[in-house]
Parts: C-alpha cells; sequence; structure tokens
C-alpha cells in the first residue's frame, strides 16, 4: 500500500485518522501491515488486536517508537499512541474488522484474480501445486503457511504487491459461517473445494452440514465465476449453481488425468487428486502448465527429511482426520522401500464417532502394510489396540520421542501424523536429531 495517502488508509479501513501522518515525499504508505509488535518495523502498519488475555492495542506506542508507519488500534488506546512518536494514528472500535475492511479495499484495489481454495484435507497442499503450476506464467501471492483464517487471510491480500496477478488464498473453518466471512473479504472469482470429509464433525454434526459449509465458497462465487469441485461428491449436488462455470476434477472428471508434459515432484495418488484440482484451477485462469513443477511444501504437510542409514521421515503432524490418515497411510505404502513405520497421534474434533474412527484406521494401516505402528494420545490408543502386534500405544509426543530412535532400522520409512494438538513435530525433530539416525551423523 505504498501509494496510499494515511487519509485513504484510513478510509479503505473505516477508521477514524487520530494523529498525523508521516511525511516522506514520494513514500506515502505503509510497506506492510503486522499485527506482532515484536516484529514491527520501520514503514509498518501495526494493527493492535484486542485478544483474550492482552490488548495488541497497548503496545501501539512501542511500535510507533520502534519505526512503525502508523497503528491502528481501539480508541482508548489512540492517546498514548499520539503521544508516544510521529505516526499515523488511526482508531476503530473494532480494530480485526477494520483490518478485514482494508484487505477488501486493497483486493478491489489489485484488480487480480482471486482464487479461494477450501477442503477437508488438502488444500494446503493444492494451494502449494497451484502456486507452482502459476508462478512461471503469472505474478503470484499465495498464502503462507497457515494464514488461512478470519486474520491471516487479510494479512495475506495486504502483503500483496501492487502488480500482483493472481492471489491464490487457503480458507479454513471450523464451523458454518466461516468461509462465507473469508469469502466476503477476498471476494473471489474461482472457488476449489478439494474434498468434503469428517472434519470437524463434533462441531458441525454430520457430513451434510460439513459439505454446506465448504459450499460457502462456492455460494460467493460471482455469476460467471468457476467452481472447481471433486468429480462425483454428491454431498456438494444440492450446492452447485447454474450461473458459474462448474469443473470437475478426478476420476470421471472434466480434469481427470495429468498432461504428459506436467511433471511433478511426486508420485503418490492422493497428491496427483490435489494436482489435478490445482491444474483445474490454473486452467481457469488460463495458464496450461508445463515441465516440472517446482512445489514448495508447507511446514509439518508432507515433507520428506532423508536421515542416516538411509532412513526417512514423512513429516506430516500438522493436522489429521481420518480422509487425510488413509491418504498418508497410502503415501507411506507406494514410497516405502523396507519397512513402513508408522506414528499416529489423535485425531480431534471427530464427535461420538472418535472411536469408531480411530478402530477404522487400525484396518487400513495393516491393509497399508504398517510394520511397526506407534499411536501417541488416549483416543489413538484404540487404534493401536485394533492393530495388535506390532503397535505401541504411548500417552504424548515426547514419549514417542525417546522410542522412536532407538525402534529404527536402516531404510526405514517414518510417516509421523496427528492432529496438530498433539504435538507430534517434536518426533521428527528428535529423529534429525539423534545420533546415528539424524542426517548427517554416524
Amino acid at each position: 500500500m505504498r501509494s496510499w495517502q494515511a487519509e485513504r488508509v484510513a478510509a479503505a479501513a473505516g477508521a477514524r485518522l487520530a494523529g498525523p501522518a508521516p511525511v516522506r515525499a514520494g513514500d506515502p504508505g505503509p510497506e506492510r501491515v503486522v499485527i506482532d509488535s515484536r516484529t514491527v518495523g520501520p514503514g509498518d502498519l501495526f494493527v493492535g488486536l484486542p485478544g483474550t488475555r492482552a490488548d495488541g492495542g497497548a503496545f501501539a506506542a512501542s511500535a510507533l517508537a520502534a519505526g512503525a508507519w502508523g497503528v491502528l488500534v481501539r480508541p482508548e488506546h489512540g492517546g498514548e499512541a499520539r503521544r508516544a512518536a510521529p505516526g499515523a494514528v488511526l482508531t476503530a472500535d473494532d480494530p480485526l474488522a477494520a483490518l478485514q475492511r482494508l484487505a477488501t479495499s486493497w483486493r478491489e484495489e489489485l484488480g487480480c484474480t482471486v482464487i479461494g481454495i477450501t477442503g477437508s484435507t488438502g488444500k494446503t497442499s493444492t494451494k502449494d501445486l497451484l502456486r507452482g503450476m502459476l508462478e512461471p506464467y503469472r505474478r503470484v501471492v499465495a498464502t503462507a503457511e497457515n494464514l488461512n483464517t478470519e486474520i491471516g487471510l487479510p494479512l495475506t491480500i495486504l502483503g500483496a504487491p501492487e502488480e500482483t496477478e493472481v492471489l491464490v488464498l487457503e480458507m479454513a473453518m471450523r464451523g458454518s459461517g466461516q468461509i462465507a466471512e473469508l469469502a466476503a473479504i477476498a471476494r473471489p472469482q474461482i472457488g476449489v473445494v478439494v474434498n468434503v470429509g469428517p472434519v470437524h464433525l463434533e462441531l458441525l454434526g454430520s457430513m451434510e452440514a460439513i459439505a454446506r459449509a465448504k459450499a460457502e465458497l462456492l455460494a460467493a462465487l460471482p455469476a460467471g465465476g468457476t467452481a472447481v469441485i471433486p468429480a462425483g461428491e454428491v454431498l456438494l449436488d444440492p450446492h452447485v449453481r447454474d450461473d458459474v462455470v462448474t469443473v470437475t476434477f478426478g476420476p470421471g472428471g472434466d480434469v481427470d488425468e495429468l498432461p504428459e508434459h506436467l511433471t511433478l515432484p511426486f508420485g503418490s495418488a492422493h497428491m496427483r487428486l490435489n494436482a489435478l484440482a490445482a491444474l483445474a484451477a490454473a486452467r481457469a485462469v488460463r495458464v496450461e502448465p508445463a515441465g516440472a513443477v517446482r512445489v514448495a511444501l508447507s511446514r509439518l504437510r508432507g515433507q520428506r527429511l532423508e536421515l542416516a542409514r538411509g532412513i526417512v521421515v514423512i513429516n506430516d503432524c500438522y493436522n489429521a482426520n481420518p480422509m487425510s490418515m488413509r491418504a498418508a497411510l497410502d503415501d507411506l505404502a507406494e514410497t516405502a522401500h523396507a519397512r513402513r513405520v508408522a506414528v499416529l497421534g489423535d485425531m480431534l474434533e471427530l464427535g461420538p464417532a472418535e472411536h469408531e474412527f480411530h478402530l477404522r484406521l487400525a484396518e487400513h494401516a495393516r491393509a497399508a502394510g504398517v510394520d511397526v505402528l506407534v499411536t501417541v494420545g488416549p483416543r489413538a490408543r484404540a487404534t493401536a489396540e485394533a492393530f495388535g502386534s506390532g503397535a505401541t500405544a504411548l500417552g504424548d509426543a515426547d514419549a514417542a520421542a525417546g522410542l522412536l530412535p532407538g525402534l529404527l532400522r536402516d531404510g526405514d520409512t517414518v510417516l509421523v501424523k496427528g492432529s496438530r494438538g498433539v504435538g507430534l513435530e517434536v518426533v521428527a525433530e528428535a529423529l534429525a536429531d539423534a545420533p546415528g539416525v539424524g542426517a548427517g551423523r554416524d
């Protein structure tokens, strides 16, 4: 937003300009927007968001002292901020709503194509794949890490430079209305629903309710927009619109195979399905990707770590649900060259059927040829008990981190996956650092 004067920033955010803006010829607007006062630097607009334990607006003065271009805070913090140091002071009763309005205004200023991506699983991988497909042909900005919420999505939009041609925005949800909220901010012309699965059942109660929540993205598309959905997904049938172009992907769909001229850095079935969704979205912006697709997978989402003694760790512990667990086990079965080791944590937010889902997971682990199973957490204990011989049930991630290095043999492939609350990243870190296992160690 370097081209926007303070008055325009305030108007776009629906905020009041309570203090003068810094005057720098040819350099009037903020360079970036941040919400963490510890990261504030010269030229930043700091937005002080109220939280459950602290109000970020209390740090407005320190942000200005650190050289911030300005601050956006509740009115009660405006006076102190004005006295602290030079800089624009914007006040709003609801700084988060102001941040979201500012993002929508900047999105309109960009005039770029916006692609929204949601789904029960695989939306981050699909976003990463789509970015890789588009980057050789378009100036692209995509969601980084987990900035896919009502706070992170506006920050992604506001971080897009003026020359951006395509915005690829991941949209996360836990309940009804949340995708609609994100879509109202981003105003996508293309919407991708990667899949509908048993995620957040505890809150939403049924698969039909989950489908309705995901389909809020389709409902938000403008007439003439493009909806990309899985072929044969009957749960989405009630939400298909006649006034948008609907493109299906997967077996039997409009986009059902990857062209020979397109090369991916992996071959697992679920990643290839995600790639079909990405390809459909790329074609919706008139891009036909070719050659090797460079994909940088987001952290903790399927990265393969090559350690000593031929041991490979698949670090996929950002989150887990029945659908993503099955896909990850299938990937383990397809790619392992020796023993298949699975470290599986609790799957959370599954509601009354959680025990049954964990029991079924044992069946799929056996079908995938898992040789050694380690479960982590009280829910996943049912998986270990149903799996039988070769399984060990542990109470927490630290226990698994201590046990795993001693279990491994040369050439093992280790899948580490569980819901975020289980904290299984410590297992992958322990393996990377363990003597005789970690990369570069004897």
